[in-house]
């Protein structure tokens, strides 16, 4: 199956999404992208969020107040670092996306989901 994900994926999305590492802050080409449409797992194609939870943390990563549905993503408890965070994961393959934080908007659901651009692609609205 590693050699299924390193044919897959680049060498900096197999990073990200099988080794769990994480882009540096601020160089996703998805940080700024504020144009309507989905977001999707890079790895399985699964839809995870929506532009319309998208919201700019100025964390240095795309970041999101609420998943698609319950159903997109799994969050797991993570102790590596020397921290206790939450990992997001790709219900459907498993894929590492990010982590979420209890610091997001408070007006909405108060979470931030602090996804890897890599994790992701993005498919625009139908005009």
């Amino acid at each position: 199956m590693d050699d299924q994900w390193k044919s897959k994926l680049t060498p900096e999305q197999y990073k990200i999404m099988r080794l769990k590492q994480t882009e540096p802050p601020f160089s996703g080409e998805y940080n700024k992208n504020y144009k309507e449409g989905s977001y999707y797992c890079a790895a399985c194609h699964e839809e995870l969020f929506s532009s319309t939870a998208k919201y700019d943390s100025q964390s240095g990563w795309p970041s999101f107040d609420q998943p698609k549905s319950k159903e997109a993503v799994l969050e797991v408890s993570d102790s590596s670092h020397g921290m206790q965070r939450t990992e997001v994961v790709c219900k459907r393959c498993g894929s590492h996306l990010g982590h979420v934080f209890t610091d997001g908007p408070q007006n909405t659901t108060g979470l931030r989901y602090c996804i890897n651009s890599l994790a992701l692609e993005f498919k625009p609205a139908k005009e």
